[in-house]
Parts: structure tokens; C-alpha cells; sequence
């Protein structure tokens, strides 16, 4: 099946016509309209410089059930020990930045380019893009980033300089959005850290179906800077 180039109009083709690796489209621009869309579709942008934008939607998905999130025991001794102070959305455009700067196993380069730091900074400034923080001495050395929609978070990337932050800042994060009954984090792609925290994968159509029941709830919009 020929892979779909997007035009100006703000639409996607169905989900299910991707390609076995995931890849559903291909082009367009990464306005917040198109972006919302691609959310709520079960699709999203990922990219190198150089490529045109990609867009995706794999099966299986991969998510995390807020409640099967694994605390493994340094975790929860470094979380008794409230060795780093937590925030959200206080530093949303240091924690993408630092998020593209981060080396990954196996990865040369960064998929958060410039371009898309950009979007995502716009809709953080909307109040759909949101942030967790973990401080040390006054410094951000750890975070979490990610879009939510009704009652699911789409989790798009993290990063530590400091032992356990990043973990940290996610299991906080994690402690809200239960507290708002979210049913579920969209992680995306499956990495061996994300199932050791307690992902698991499922077939696209039932994460279709998860996420058009999570979207009928009311989207917990603007800043969520009350800290912890």
C-alpha cells in the first residue's frame, strides 16, 4: 500500500492502513491543529532532521495502566527520601530541550528537532503539552514531557542527569494523573525500560478504542504548575 502524503487539509487516513512498521503518512506540518488531530487519531510525528515529517500509528501500542506503574525498591527508597523536589509545567521548554540533548542507546542524532521543540512549546503554551519536573540545588536533573487529552497522556520523551529523576518525575506525574483517574499513558513504541516500569503492549484497535472512550472525558487543560 502506497504510503499517504498529507496536503494542506488537516486530515489523516485511517489508522490501520499503515504500513506493518507503523508508518502511516508522510508530510504536512506540525500546526497544533494537525497535531491535536493526530492525538486523538491514535497517530503520531516522529522524525529525524533531514526527513520529512513521518507520521505513525504501530501495532501493537504500547501503554502504561497508571496503576501497574512498578516502583522498584531503590525507587521507592529514593521517593521516601524526597531527594529531588517535583513540579509540573515550571520548566516545560528546559525539559524538551534537555530531552533532544539526551544520548540514546543505539540512536545517533535526536528525533526532536528543532522544528518540533517548537510545536510542542506552542502547545504547551495552549495548555494540551505538559511537564514534569525533578529539581536538585535549584537545577532541573530530570523530566518528563507529553501531551493530554481528555483522559489520556501521550508520554513523548524523558531525561536525568541525576540518578532516578526522570523515574521520579513520571511516578509523581503518575500520582496526578491517577488522583484525575486517567486510564492510560500512551508510550508509543516498546522499549525494554518502559516494560521493566510496568508497560505493556496491546493491539492497536483496542488502543483505538481505549483512547475514543479516555477523549469523551474533558481534557484537563492550562498550566498544572501547583508543584509537590
Amino acid at each position: 500500500m502506497p504510503i499517504y502524503r498529507l496536503t494542506d487539509e488537516i486530515v489523516f487516513p485511517p489508522p490501520d492502513h499503515a504500513e506493518p512498521d507503523g508508518l502511516l503518512a508522510v508530510g504536512g506540518d506540525l500546526s497544533a491543529e494537525r497535531l491535536l488531530l493526530a492525538y486523538r487519531l491514535g497517530i503520531f510525528p516522529w522524525y529525524s532532521d533531514g526527513q520529512p515529517i513521518l507520521w505513525w500509528s504501530p501495532d501493537p501500542r504500547v501503554i502504561l495502566e497508571p496503576g501497574e506503574f512498578h516502583i522498584s525498591r531503590r525507587l521507592g527508597q529514593t521517593l521516601k527520601k524526597r531527594i529531588f523536589k517535583v513540579t509540573f509545567d515550571s520548566s516545560f521548554a528546559e525539559v524538551i530541550r534537555a530531552c533532544a540533548a539526551s544520548p540514546r542507546k543505539g540512536q545517533h542524532g535526536t528525533w526532536i528537532t528543532t522544528e518540533m521543540m517548537e510545536a510542542y512549546i506552542r502547545l504547551h503554551q495552549m495548555g494540551f503539552a505538559h511537564s514534569a519536573e525533578s529539581w536538585l540545588d535549584g537545577e532541573v536533573v530530570g523530566g518528563i514531557y507529553g501531551i493530554s487529552l481528555g483522559r489520556c497522556f501521550f508520554g513523548e520523551s524523558m531525561f536525568f542527569t541525576q540518578t532516578n529523576a526522570s523515574k521520579v518525575a513520571l511516578a509523581t506525574l503518575i500520582q496526578q494523573l491517577i488522583t484525575w483517574d486517567f486510564h492510560m499513558i500512551d508510550a508509543q513504541v516498546t522499549t525494554e525500560h518502559l516494560i521493566r516500569l510496568g508497560a505493556k503492549k496491546i493491539p492497536r484497535h483496542i488502543f483505538l478504542k481505549r483512547l475514543q472512550a479516555a477523549l469523551r472525558y474533558p481534557t484537563q487543560k492550562g498550566s498544572w504548575n501547583n508543584g509537590s
